[in-house]
């Protein structure tokens, strides 16, 4: 049994507390081992759109198996009304030191970085506040528009409906990308939107299936998709043969593995052009030996 406790601040906002939570309370719905609980610094807690919810003010003990949520709030940098107390921080910080993970989600960040968690990590948030935050906690490395970022037992999300994303791309390594698909369709949201990309990719299109060899061969492809990929390898990482890799892998997605691999150069390549590199040089970016084949490849649209 892992706990799930969600830190709730004055202004939070409803979707960034509810997407995280419905997605870890689905998978404990379906038998995985998730227990939800809220805490506040008081009992009382208003939301951005106007409900007040009801959280606890007792900070629990928790475990390195534990994880800790902080859903974002309307204006937390500007106006500084979402200050936690040290005592809180402090909870927070001793968590993170005690081997366990911490998430955020959208402007939750905030507090990751008074507790002095982003120092020198990875993070991310809504991009209305990512200047904001990359001002005020400078040893941070702020990755912009992006939908999440996790960097070791840190994990921040953009905000909003990604926090969905980011918990169920934790269930799917808590629990496996068959649990993950479960839940996302169980609440009919695409499964397995990767955090470094943009919202409308083939990591959403051909993710929306129960197929656990497919999902882990789309990891693999996905992490080395700009290299050497060969069938061989990719089967054996996937303790299967090749033929029924390829077999299931198109049952799944429709497509071979190496199809997928040049979507994923293409699409990744029209991102880089669109931010102003040279065809020549986002073709030797993702993969291509030159700009021949993925121009070929563009043109098939």
């Amino acid at each position: 049994m892992s706990k799930v406790v969600f830190l709730l601040v004055p202004r939070v906002h409803l979707l960034d507390l509810a997407g995280p939570a419905q997605a870890f309370g689905t998978a404990a719905d379906i038998g995985r081992g998730y227990e939800l609980s809220y805490v506040a610094e008081r009992e009382d807690v208003p939301t951005a759109q106007g409900l007040t919810v009801r959280a606890s003010t007792d900070l629990p003990a928790l475990t390195a198996g534990d994880l800790v949520v902080v859903p974002g709030w309307r204006s937390p940098m500007a106006d500084g009304t979402a200050s936690l107390s040290p005592a809180t921080l402090s909870w927070l910080a001793g968590h993170h030191a005690a081997g366990a993970t911490v998430v955020s989600v959208c402007a939750g960040a905030d507090a990751l970085g008074m507790a002095g968690l982003l120092d020198g990590r990875r993070c991310t948030t809504h991009h209305d506040v990512q200047d904001e935050l990359a001002r005020r906690y400078p040893r941070a490395v702020v990755i912009r528009d992006v939908l999440y970022v996790v960097d070791g037992r840190i994990a921040t999300s953009a905000g909003i409906a990604s926090g969905i994303d980011l918990a169920l791309h934790l269930i799917a390594v808590r629990d496996g990308p068959d649990v993950a698909a479960r839940v996302a369709r169980e609440m009919v949201v695409y499964a397995r939107r990767n955090g470094d990309e943009l919202q409308a990719n083939a990591m959403l299109r051909h993710r929306n299936h129960l197929s656990d060899l497919s999902h882990r061969a789309q990891d693999h492809i996905e992490a080395r998709f700009a290299g050497p990929l060969p069938l061989a390898d990719l089967a054996q990482d996937c303790g299967v043969s090749e033929r029924t890799l390829t077999r299931r892998f198109a049952d799944a997605t429709g497509m071979t593995p190496l199809r997928y691999q040049q979507v994923l150069r293409v699409e990744r390549a029209e991102h880089l052009i669109g931010h102003g590199a040279t065809v020549e040089a986002a073709a030797h970016a993702v993969g291509f030996a030159d700009a021949r084949m993925l121009r070929r490849l563009r043109s098939r649209g």
